[in-house]
């Protein structure tokens, strides 16, 4: 590394150099002039005896050697400091530079994964847009497909066996369809963030008895209520919250065997009411929890067995339960021993509030 010393630094040192070999001798004109001066003063006449010679030796030559010694010992360390400060200098003005590049070239790495992060939201969108028009575009067909199968089926008795057998099929598989395509559009719509929630006070009991019937009415499944004599109206959207107890319940039917029961039990916790979805069937591992909210995650490994689905009834009870200020939580196992197998889902959300009468 080149050392570069600034002007006033190599003047100092060329000063420091000069006094060191100039003063060394002044000293020693001094002492010999006034040692001379001493002796004719004293003596009457100049007289080169051993009191003369010893006091030059010592005070003429012995002493500007030394203060020759030490400036020389002074310069070597200016001159070290000064080396350690150059290079110093050099170093930082280095990190400088250093520093200045790796900010440009973050400046720029930033603005890339800006301009990318733009263009993952824009095709994000794009996405969002297409799969909303697909969906839009299908629930036209699948509405007269439902419209004219359930015509079809309602004078069945005139229907040969087979035929109304495909038709009941094709009614089943048509209604799964529009089911689906219902929830895309509503997912999509949900995160765009143009999904109209109509919150207000919803009755619990009612809604999770309509639910219950909804998602159990083909399907002889045991029910174990566990509900309080009065229960407050919960503040939600009751279309959308409703879905999202259908949904907790159809996954608790799918992942279960048929004879275990399913529980709905309900909780007051201060402003908060509680509803909780519970099953017994194999339970979601640990290390999968925190990704079964995740669309078109399905569990179908291990002990899970296989079930019509698509993945995305829990990624939207999740997201519709939080769009009304609700949270959606998970318990599996049932036990902190891991010896009651299940799955617990919790629905948290907020209480209405009584509006004053003159409101």
């Amino acid at each position: 590394m080149e050392k570069i010393m600034p002007p006033s630094s190599i003047e100092n040192l060329r000063r420091a150099n000069q006094i060191r070999l100039f003063l060394p001798f002044f000293l020693f004109l001094f002492v010999l002039f006034y040692e001379t001066w001493e002796h004719i003063l004293i003596l009457g006449e100049l007289k080169f005896d051993i009191h003369w010679t010893s006091e030059i030796l010592f005070f003429g030559i012995l002493g500007p050697a030394a203060v020759f010694g030490v400036l020389t010992y002074i310069i070597r360390l200016l001159s070290g400091q000064m080396d350690v400060s150059t290079e110093l200098e050099v170093l930082n003005r280095t990190l400088e530079q250093k520093v200045n590049e790796r900010t440009e070239t973050l400046a720029e790495r930033n603005a890339d994964l800006a301009l990318a992060n733009e263009e993952l939201k824009a095709l994000d969108r794009l996405k969002s847009d297409f799969v909303s028009l697909v969906s839009h575009e299908l629930r036209g067909p699948l509405t007269t497909l439902n419209g004219g199968l359930e015509l079809a089926l309602q004078d069945s008795s005139q229907i040969p066996a087979k035929s109304r057998r495909i038709l009941d099929v094709m009614a089943q598989e048509s209604q799964r369809l529009t089911n689906f395509v219902q929830t895309i559009l509503d997912v999509s719509r949900l995160d765009a963030g143009i999904l109209e929630l109509n919150p207000g006070p919803v009755a619990v009991e009612p809604m999770l008895q309509r639910a219950a019937d909804l998602v159990f009415a083909s399907v002889k499944r045991e029910i174990k209520w566990e509900l309080p004599k009065e229960i407050p109206p919960i503040w939600a959207d009751e279309i959308y919250m409703e879905k999202v107890v259908c949904n907790l319940l159809s996954n608790a039917d799918k992942y279960s065997p048929p004879e275990a029961p399913i529980e709905i039990k309900v909780k007051m916790e201060g402003e908060n009411l509680s509803i909780l979805v519970t099953d017994y069937g194999p339970g979601i591992p640990t290390q999968m929890q925190d990704k079964i909210f995740k669309r078109f995650l399905r569990l179908e490994s291990g002990d899970r067995v296989e079930t019509q689905g698509w993945g995305l009834g829990l990624y939207f009870a999740k997201a519709l339960t939080e769009a009304q200020d609700g949270k959606l939580s998970l318990q599996s196992p049932l036990d902190s021993n891991g010896e009651v197998k299940g799955s617990m889902f919790t629905i948290n959300v907020p209480i209405a509030k009584e509006v004053p009468e003159d409101a």
